[in-house]
């Protein structure tokens, strides 16, 4: 009799041991998984919709929206997509700092932001510039555009054309860090020392 309780003591430390190795795998399995998810996260830029970026902005943390206003057409769009929106400085900083948007000037999509309703007022014509790429860039169209909104999703500035990497971490770091409010950009770029070195 107490031999068989002995052996049920031991089955019985064995069972448990099996079990928290067990826990202890898939839990160390779940923290591998969910660093390589956080590094998937920061090897591309996050973007999402204007509305999206709006929707988030009505909650914590509010951040300043990047707009990319781009067409399917424009060379010198795909060319930002390739080189400078595929660095990794430039990646984090935008994912850190930004709520980051790509928006087709001429998307056929009907958006609501707010009370407003924004429209391509020609859908089937080829080239028809979305009332909203109109607003935002205040009628001066031009591909590639960068619009930077605050923190209320007002618009601070645009900025037209393709920037190499190294030019455009100069851009991004003077909105993002609110530099633009404190002196211009020709000040701050004059002292301004690069960490992308290419």
């Amino acid at each position: 009799m107490f031999q068989i309780l002995v052996t049920n003591f031991v089955n019985m430390k064995i069972n448990l041991i099996l079990i928290l190795c067990t826990l202890f795998i898939s839990h160390t399995k779940a923290q591998s998984t969910s660093i390589k998810a956080d590094s998937v996260k920061t090897d591309k830029i996050q973007w999402m919709s204007i509305t999206e970026a709006f929707e988030k902005n009505k909650s914590f943390p509010k951040k300043k929206i990047f707009i990319d206003i781009y067409t399917d057409w424009c060379g010198w769009c795909k060319r930002l997509d390739a080189t400078t929106y595929s660095h990794p400085i430039i990646i984090k900083y935008i994912n850190t700092n930004f709520w980051a948007v790509k928006f087709d000037a001429e998307t056929k999509d009907t958006i609501k932001i707010d009370k407003n309703v924004y429209v391509n007022p020609n859908p089937s014509v080829k080239r028809s510039t979305h009332q909203l790429a109109v607003n935002l860039l205040n009628n001066k169209m031009s591909y590639p555009t960068t619009v930077f909104l605050n923190e209320s999703n007002n618009v601070i500035t645009s900025v037209a054309g393709y920037f190499g990497p190294k030019d455009f971490e100069v851009v991004i770091k003077y909105f993002g860090s609110n530099e633009y409010l404190k002196q211009t950009y020709d000040q701050y770029r004059a002292q301004f020392v690069n960490e992308i070195s290419e």
